[in-house]
């Protein structure tokens, strides 16, 4: 028995447009599939960019985060709390080979449409009281024994900023306190000489140096920063978060912020460029149970009203 022409020619039709549709659908899939924005965290190993660099970990359709550490030390513990490997790096950010060889990890992959999107600077000196006392004060005399505020806040923060591609969005973690250049911080670690000059110490100010030289990249560069309060060990998602400028925030008697809800800020930062990009800002999280926490994002940004922190108030380095 011969097959019937007719019904072959209209089988093969619809076997031909079943292809094509499904070959459609798989593009436009492929298309609209997201690809994660590869992401740089200093000072992963640290308290505030470990807790940024926890969350973007957590997005893994969103971002593709490399955090940065200082030592074997630091990497060892976060691979012991179950990071993969190949989302750490070990990277001296005073050495600024080191970071731009921790950048050209990321960057060097063979496709330019999949480099790198922000680096988050959670980088800072951090303080420790050693045995002495000062005797005018009785208060214990500190020292920065991981580098010195100019060594970190200033250099190293140049050095992570320096060694960004052009468009990349520089997300930069400081601190509030700086229109005043007597503020506490700057006297941690600071000797003033008998002929009157200062060295060591002044940490707020060499911040606010890194925080200039940062606004001077743009437009090659894309800048946040976030300038928090007094920085809290508590969980975050549970309080209403405020902005301001120059020190002073409107709606609450608080100076203090959860590192959790800093950490996703800057991450929200992320998210919503056209927001946070170009800003330069002071963050403050009113007691929890004043006020209802905060969830948009989107729109946090909105009670400045496009002002930014006056850079010539207060002093840098």
């Amino acid at each position: 028995r011969q097959p019937n022409k007719s019904l072959l020619v209209v089988v093969t039709s619809i076997i031909i447009v079943m292809t094509i549709t499904a070959t459609t659908h798989a593009f436009a899939a492929a298309e609209t599939r997201t690809i994660p924005k590869k992401v740089i965290v200093s000072g992963a190993g640290g308290q505030t960019g470990q807790a940024l660099f926890r969350k973007l970990l957590a997005l893994p359709e969103e971002f593709q985060p490399l955090g940065l550490v200082r030592n074997e030390a630091s990497k060892q513990k976060l691979l012991d709390s179950g990071v993969p490997e190949a989302n750490i790096c070990i990277a001296d950010v005073t050495n600024a080979d080191s970071v731009k060889a921790a950048v050209a990890s990321v960057t060097d992959d063979g496709n330019n449409n999949n480099g790198l999107y922000a680096f988050c600077i959670c980088t800072s000196a951090k303080p420790a009281p050693t045995e002495q006392v000062n005797p005018e004060t009785g208060r214990p005399i500190f020292h920065f024994p991981n580098g010195n505020p100019e060594l970190v806040d200033w250099i190293g923060q140049k050095n992570q900023i320096d060694a960004c591609p052009a468009g990349t969005h520089v997300v930069l973690c400081s601190t509030m306190g700086g229109t005043n250049p007597d503020h506490p911080l700057n006297n941690l670690g600071k000797t003033i000489h008998p002929d009157g000059t200062i060295s060591g110490g002044m940490i707020v100010q060499w911040k606010r140096k890194a925080e200039v030289y940062l606004m001077e990249q743009a437009p090659k560069l894309k800048y946040t920063i976030v300038h928090p309060g007094g920085l809290l060990n508590e969980p975050g998602g549970q309080r209403e978060l405020l902005v301001g400028v120059d020190d002073k925030v409107d709606g609450t008697d608080s100076r203090t912020v959860p590192r959790e809800d800093v950490a996703q800020v800057m991450l929200e930062a992320l998210r919503y460029p056209e927001k946070y990009a170009g800003c330069s800002f002071d963050l403050l999280a009113k007691p929890v149970g004043e006020g209802t926490a905060t969830t948009d994002f989107a729109s946090l940004l909105d009670r400045l009203e496009g002002k930014n922190c006056d850079y010539a108030l207060g002093a840098t380095m």
